[in-house]
């Protein structure tokens, strides 16, 4: 049976936090332990605080093209200038709203630059959270702490929460995994009445990333972790590509 469970009453991540090390003494703190085939959900942002991802605007200086694309958008140029720098394709420009291809090869809005639960000192300091440089890099090294350190086989996924064409409201979304399948392909099995599946690749990454985002919130709550157990698919190597399809296979651009 799959379960999920929060990690309750975990701290305020700074720059510089070993992540795993806080996470194997909150796991303790909620009594929980990790087996074999476990997995670790663990939300963007504070993967991006520990590396040192949060970035004061005013230190910004915007380019040309920046300020162009603010007079359409509506933006901060200085805002506008990271998401240049995060992005390797701009998609679509309208009034609130950027859509890129970011650097890490997904489609998003405003390259995944985020001003929610982000610090701000003053009127004159405004800061933002980019996201982190490698997440499927970062999950691995948790991943890895806790094979070293406890002996044992887990998966480590790194959501955030995205848009989508076509519908209203965020989900939750995987943008770096380690040890556990993005997708689970399932052509060529038996359907219930006995047809073999033709196209059917099953995105289990991003759906355990959906389900972790329920418990974890979008605003206050402050769970920024999720121990899941009972994963119904075999733990496996795996990384973010799996989930990107290829541009020349994309309909929707």
């Amino acid at each position: 049976m799959l379960s999920l469970s929060p990690l309750n009453d975990f701290p305020y991540i700074k720059k510089g936090d070993n992540i795993a090390e806080i996470i194997s003494s909150s796991l303790q703190h909620n009594g929980l332990s990790l087996l074999n085939g476990d997995i670790l959900v663990i939300a963007q942002k504070i993967i991006s605080k520990s590396e040192g991802r949060l970035i004061n605007l005013n230190s910004v200086s915007p380019s040309d093209k920046a300020h162009e694309i603010a007079s359409i958008s509506k933006k901060n140029p200085r805002l506008i200038e990271l998401i240049l720098q995060e992005s390797s394709r701009i998609i679509r420009v309208r009034p609130g709203t950027i859509i890129v291809e970011h650097r890490l090869g997904f489609i998003c809005a405003n390259a995944g630059i985020d001003h929610s639960n982000v610090i701000i000192d003053n009127d004159k300091n405004e800061y933002v959270l980019l996201l982190p440089k490698n997440p499927d890099k970062s999950a691995d090294f948790i991943r890895s702490y806790f094979e070293i350190n406890n002996n044992i086989s887990i998966g480590v996924l790194i959501n955030d929460s995205h848009g989508r064409a076509w519908r209203l409201g965020v989900v939750g979304t995987t943008i770096g995994l380690s040890g556990l399948p993005g997708l689970v392909d399932m052509r060529g099995k038996s359907d219930l009445f006995g047809g073999n599946l033709r196209t059917t690749q099953i995105g289990t990454a991003d759906e355990l990333a959906g389900a972790a985002s329920l418990i974890m919130g979008q605003g206050n709550e402050g769970i920024p972790v999720i121990h899941v157990r009972g994963f119904p698919y075999k733990l496996r190597k795996s990384n973010l590509q799996e989930l990107i399809r290829p541009t020349k296979k994309d309909l929707f651009r």
